[in-house]
């Protein structure tokens, strides 16, 4: 697509930043960093989702946003399956979330790939210079405060709960919870990236909403998530969010990995 960058002003913009990896006690201890969701649309289909895919993967590697606690989530798009290349992790639950994005944020096509941070800010994918601006400012917001229990795997069930340690709120907000592959590689064997090996970060292989922000002014709320016959459920990761009605705005997020 033309609005897209290509691969080398992908790399231009990456080297804006110097991406340090963070101590192995920062990365244990994130109680100073303030959860932000990155959300990714993206496909195996695409020739310029490669560079973003490759983005999302730093940030959930490096967290090189020292007052943010980046959550990852990759979301492949089905709209591309047809151009060549099946992509195996797509899924049309995760077209339909990104046309509500555009819709409420005003964009007039859905394109990939596309970057969404907090449910508020929307760009290029691969624009790595706005994508830190972007994670900046979402840390400067307060949210609230989920825990989320240690997810169990029995059988390809994952099961957890979520909780908040903060006094009850009257904002109306969905839970979601997601399960997720923290890392993918395919071979591709046609459509744009024929011939490539991709790699993916934070794929999302199940969304679901579990229930209302209200909902947790009485205690945890559970829920278990199906993991697809292709996964490892012993090592998937899951995030749970917290989204303003509408999906808006998201109002806290936390992630666990599995115990298998």
């Amino acid at each position: 697509m033309s609005q897209l960058r290509s691969f080398a002003v992908a790399a231009a913009l990456l080297g804006v930043f110097t991406f340090q990896p963070a101590p192995a006690a920062a990365q244990a201890i994130q109680t100073n960093r303030m959860p932000v969701l990155v959300e990714l649309f993206t496909s195996e289909g695409c020739s310029s989702c490669p560079p973003a895919d490759a983005l999302l993967a730093k940030f959930d590697r490096e967290q090189p946003v020292k007052s943010a606690e980046i959550i990852v989530l990759g979301e492949h798009v089905d709209y591309w399956d047809g151009q060549g290349w099946h992509d195996r992790f797509s899924s049309h639950q995760y077209t339909e979330r990104q046309n509500d994005y555009c819709g409420r944020l005003r964009v007039d096509n859905s394109f990939t790939p596309q970057m969404i941070v907090d449910g508020t800010d929307q760009f290029v994918g691969n624009d790595a210079a706005h994508a830190v601006r972007a994670i900046q400012h979402a840390a400067q917001t307060s949210k609230i405060k989920l825990t989320l229990a240690q997810p169990l795997v029995d059988g390809r069930k994952v099961s957890a709960a979520v909780s908040s340690p903060g006094p009850a709120t009257n904002k109306k907000a969905d839970l979601y919870a997601a399960l997720v592959d923290p890392a993918d590689t395919t071979e591709v064997h046609g459509g744009e990236n024929g011939g490539r090996h991709l790699q993916h970060a934070g794929v999302v292989r199940g969304l679901q909403r579990v229930g209302k922000l209200k909902d947790l002014a009485t205690g945890p709320v559970s829920f278990s998530l199906n993991a697809p016959a292709d996964a490892k459920p012993g090592e998937m990761r899951v995030v749970v969010f917290a989204q303003e009605s509408g999906q808006g705005a998201v109002v806290g997020a936390v992630s666990a990995g599995v115990t298998p």
